[in-house]
């Protein structure tokens, strides 16, 4: 099992770029990714969609949203944040 890295921020835990300060926004970047919706189509043309699968099958980083700087050590700890 992968070791999640804790950011130091505060409150503890909180994620903080280094480079700017920024503690608020981010970016996640997946590489290699197969999106499949399927959809039906209504009786007047238009389409909704149904289901969406996603594949990835490449590398997944996590930048800073404000100057880019690479903070994928601390996905780990963003993916088991997230509510």
């Amino acid at each position: 099992m992968k070791k999640v890295k804790i950011p130091t921020g505060e409150p503890a835990g909180r994620i903080t770029c280094q480079a700017c300060g920024n503690s608020t926004d981010f970016v996640e970047v997946a590489e290699n990714v197969l999106v499949t919706t399927h959809y039906v189509q209504n009786a007047d043309g238009s389409f909704t969609p149904q289901e969406n699968e996603t594949e990835i099958h490449g590398e997944v980083r996590l930048l800073c949203g404000k100057c880019g700087t690479d903070l994928t050590p601390f996905h780990g700890h963003f993916l088991e944040m997230i509510f």
